[in-house]
């Protein structure tokens, strides 16, 4: 019989450098905390007949033996799901004594570990390794044990399909999934009501049903409550740092590098241009260097307001950067100021008899055909611009796990 063991906290569901061209479809990885017993037990999922429960502390260490158990069953685990077939799938878990350090976790998120790096720093923490093929499954789950939510974090409870419809068209019910934002609005990015699209649902034949995100966990069973769907197997409130803009760092252009993910201000360069696709290109520039950034077809209506922006217009561009051509894919704006756009209205008007003057020719001024006065200056006045400004983001539709909605913005 095997040993029974428990949860401490919240388990955790960590995201991970989105830009990486080599990464699974969601860049995701699971850690948790293995305790032998513990108090304050406190409810965070369910299967069947079976309740799910974490506590707040431990008492007592893990032997070598408990280490060995677990190995056991994580690789039993990984055996039963994991599809070691697929050319992407290169699962990797460890068993770490001491939670490493929070560098680990920010390198990962920001930007590259390779994976002999990943398995000298594992043998530094004299860590129990489990991995298949590549091993590059490996680098994910050691930075999930390095990530502590002491600084941002929310919450997502993920509800499991039955397993005779994996594969199969989800069954759940848009108007259900739209009450969430009425009912709970500690919850955030569950529809995008412009494009019609049910955010909490998977577009992968996984096996998730959704996730619910939000920043309060006990409103998450409240949401799942709301939702009218097939029945779930089984569901699970994970801790996350989805939502939380952990990928951005300040940078000057000169600094940036591929497959980072960066916050830059700076002016617009040149006027946005759509190329095939549909998607829309400009240029800003700060005291450094020049850099174009897109924002591509996926982003829908958020497009429109960046072929608004005009040159000179101060704002500050949040997106990961694609190595070829070196582009920042832009996720959110903040437009600072805009530049003052006129247009001509009407030619000079004769100070003498009061009729408009003639243009002279191009670049030459203007001349009343009747008293000879002449003028360079015509009648501008100010063009008004559409956008005002302020923040925009692209839409629920195309955000990424890792960026923060204004929503949750101070």
């Amino acid at each position: 019989m095997r040993k029974k063991y428990v949860i401490i906290d919240y388990p955790r569901l960590v995201r991970l450098n989105p830009n990486i061209p080599w990464k699974t479809r969601g860049n995701g990885a699971i850690s948790f905390q293995v305790g032998t017993n513990g108090t304050h037990a406190k409810k965070i999922g369910a299967m069947k007949n079976l309740d799910f429960f974490m506590v707040n502390t431990s008492d007592q260490d893990l032997d070598i033996q408990d280490i060995k158990n677990l190995k056991t069953i994580i690789i039993d685990v990984i055996d039963v799901f994991a599809e070691i077939q697929g050319q992407n799938t290169n699962p990797g878990a460890v068993i770490i004594p001491d939670q490493p350090p929070y560098r680990i976790y920010q390198q990962a998120v920001r930007g590259i570990f390779t994976i002999s790096e990943i398995k000298k720093l594992l043998v530094k923490y004299n860590s129990e390794i489990i991995s298949y093929k590549n091993a590059r499954g490996l680098i994910g789950a050691t930075a999930a044990t390095a990530w502590r939510p002491s600084n941002d974090y929310t919450y997502e409870l993920i509800a499991y399909r039955q397993k005779s419809r994996w594969g199969s068209q989800r069954d759940i019910n848009a108007e259900s999934v739209q009450k969430i934002d009425k009912n709970v609005p500690s919850t955030f990015d569950n529809y995008d009501y412009i494009h019609h699209h049910n955010r909490i649902a998977p577009n992968s034949p996984c096996p998730i049903l959704y996730g619910i995100r939000g920043q309060k966990p006990t409103d998450l069973p409240k949401a799942m409550d709301i939702v009218k769907s097939e029945e779930y197997e089984s569901w699970i409130i994970y801790q996350s740092n989805q939502g939380t803009d952990d990928h951005l760092q300040k940078s000057k252009i000169s600094s940036i590098i591929p497959y980072s993910s960066v916050i830059v201000k700076g002016t617009v360069a040149t006027l946005p241009n759509t190329i095939k696709g549909g998607h829309v290109i400009f240029s800003i520039k700060d005291d450094s260097d020049t850099i174009d950034v897109a924002a591509y077809e996926p982003t829908k209506g958020f497009r429109n307001i960046i072929r608004q922006l005009m040159i000179g217009d101060n704002v500050t561009v949040y997106g990961g950067v694609r190595k070829e051509p070196l582009t920042i894919n832009l996720e959110k704006i903040f437009i600072k100021t805009l530049v003052s756009v006129t247009e001509k209205l009407e030619n000079p008007i004769c100070s003498k008899c009061g009729k408009h003057m003639k243009s002279i020719g191009k670049d030459q001024g203007f001349r009343c055909r009747k008293c000879g006065l002449c003028s360079k200056d015509p009648i501008y006045h100010k063009k008004s611009r559409e956008i005002v400004p302020g923040w925009y983001e692209a839409p629920v539709c195309a955000r990424r796990h890792l960026v923060k909605p204004l929503k949750l913005m101070k």
